[in-house]
């Protein structure tokens, strides 16, 4: 499991309602961050339905989703967890932290 921790954004530029795309600095994986009304949180931005990123979609802030452009399988941005077909698995879900200086980071803590 890799410790090493990738820069998303300063906080300033990620406000709530809002998404960024980072790609992890070990293991290469793309990883969403979304701004829940100040809460962050971090998804792998791949459908598990089929392998298609989840930041192309449509995010609805106050339900706390995000709808994959291609096939319209939704999913929980604070869990990862499926919410309809034809996505049946849930996104991997990684940590997401907020530096004193206000930095925003990431990273892929899978094995």
């Amino acid at each position: 499991m890799s410790q090493a921790w990738t820069f998303v954004c300063p906080g300033a530029e990620l406000l709530p309602g809002e998404m960024k795309t980072v790609f992890d600095e070990v293991s290469g994986a793309p990883i969403l961050v979304v701004n829940l009304d100040g809460e962050l949180y971090a998804l792998e931005d791949i459908c598990s339905h089929e392998d298609f990123e989840l930041s192309a979609g449509a995010l609805d802030a106050d339900e706390g989703t995000i709808e994959c452009v291609l096939h319209g399988a939704r999913f929980d941005v604070r869990d990862g967890s499926a919410l309809c077909a034809p996505a049946y698995e849930p996104v991997a879900k990684f940590p997401v932290k907020r530096e004193a200086d206000g930095g925003v980071w990431t990273r892929d803590d899978r094995d």
